[in-house]
């Protein structure tokens, strides 16, 4: 009978082995998984970010966000007035009446 026993016992080590292995590969596939997930995750994340900075960009150079342009004060002047007569000089700045500016009260 001890043939017997021994053998059981030998099988069910066996049995516990292969389970103990089989949740250990379980376990390391799991972890192999998670570290996937989380790159392709973060990889993903960062082109997501990546695009949405591009869009701005190029909604507020280039599309409708994009500020009208205003004309650069220019040193020369645009136009000028010809007199009509060359004996009569052009006014002056002092010549044109302006209106009095009041004073600005201060708080």
């Amino acid at each position: 009978m001890a043939t017997g026993a021994n053998k059981r016992q030998t099988r069910a080590e066996r049995d516990r082995g292969r389970l103990y292995q089989a949740r250990r590969d379980f376990h390391a596939g799991l972890l192999r998984r998670r570290r996937r997930d989380n790159l392709i995750a973060g990889v993903a994340g960062g082109v997501l970010i990546l695009a949405v900075l591009g869009g701005q960009v190029a909604y507020y150079t280039v599309g409708p966000g994009t500020p009208a342009p205003a004309p650069s004060p220019s040193a020369t002047p645009t136009g000028t007035v010809a007199p009509t007569d060359p004996a009569t000089p052009a006014p002056t700045p002092t010549d044109v009446e302006t209106e009095p500016v009041s004073p600005t009260p201060t708080p």
